[in-house]
């Protein structure tokens, strides 16, 4: 049996469904143990965790709205490995609307919110957990970004879009700066997966796929196993890459 990640430590952010929950079930299978995150839903994500067995170490609630919130939820995943943390993915972030003719509160409102969950928590982990690699010699470090860091998205959208393509610098930034140290830094840009933050109705469903040229959405388990291999340091020199997981839907 293949088990490219035993040995490994792994902080999973919004790991209770989708994108994030895939990739718990894959590091755990693949040897990892795992510490899981969830926001509102921390009875799924427990369920979950014990359906995945042995290899999570357990859940931590914590809200990433909250300044400082991805700071804590770093030092909490790293107690529960007893200071072992060698992987992290940033998958957690919101897909909020901010209509350019939606009034001023509204508009800074929505861009507050999806900075702070999308950005700045994201960069407060990322923070953390680069400088726990580089005292303990490396580690990688994998950021969930999107397709619309890079192409853009729709007018309703403007936040998501732009957080994103900070996402892409920060984590360039930190492969350049740190690589000298171990710390191996990874973005992933996915177009459409097939999660609840794709679109539910027909109408939509339909305008999304149509611009996919394989036909469908990403699957969650898609992107994790891209996550599952990165962490694995298989290519490590790949490190400071974004890679594109869209069904050609956007080639750069």
């Amino acid at each position: 049996m293949n088990l490219p990640l035993v040995g490994k430590y792994a902080l999973i952010t919004g790991s209770s469904k989708g994108v994030g929950l895939a990739a718990a079930r894959l590091f755990a299978a693949q040897g990892a143990r795992v510490v899981m995150h969830a926001n509102t839903a921390v009875d799924a994500a427990r369920a979950e965790a014990e359906a995945i067995g042995p290899q999570v170490l357990g859940v931590i609630a914590a809200d990433l709205s909250q300044a400082g919130a991805g700071t804590r939820l770093f030092a909490q995943a790293d107690a529960l490995t007893g200071g072992r943390l060698d992987i992290v993915v940033n998958n957690a972030g919101i897909y909020l609307a901010n209509e350019l003719g939606a009034d001023d509160e509204h508009w800074h409102r929505a861009w507050a919110s999806v900075l702070q969950v999308n950005l700045l928590a994201l960069a407060d982990v990322s923070r953390a957990a680069v400088r726990a690699f580089v005292s303990r010699g490396g580690g990688s470090l994998i950021n969930i970004a999107s397709r619309a860091g890079y192409r853009g998205d729709d007018g309703d959208h403007t936040a998501y879009a732009a957080s994103k393509g900070a996402v892409l610098a920060l984590t360039k930034t930190l492969a350049r700066a740190y690589g000298k140290d171990g710390v191996l830094a990874y973005a992933l840009a996915p177009g459409w997966i097939d999660t609840r933050m794709a679109p539910q109705n027909a109408a939509g469903l339909a305008a999304a796929k149509s611009e996919i040229p394989i036909g469908r959405m990403a699957a969650p388990d898609e992107v994790a196993a891209m996550c599952a291999f990165l962490a694995s340091g298989a290519c490590a020199s790949a490190t400071g890459a974004c890679i594109d997981i869209n069904g050609a839907s956007y080639v750069r």
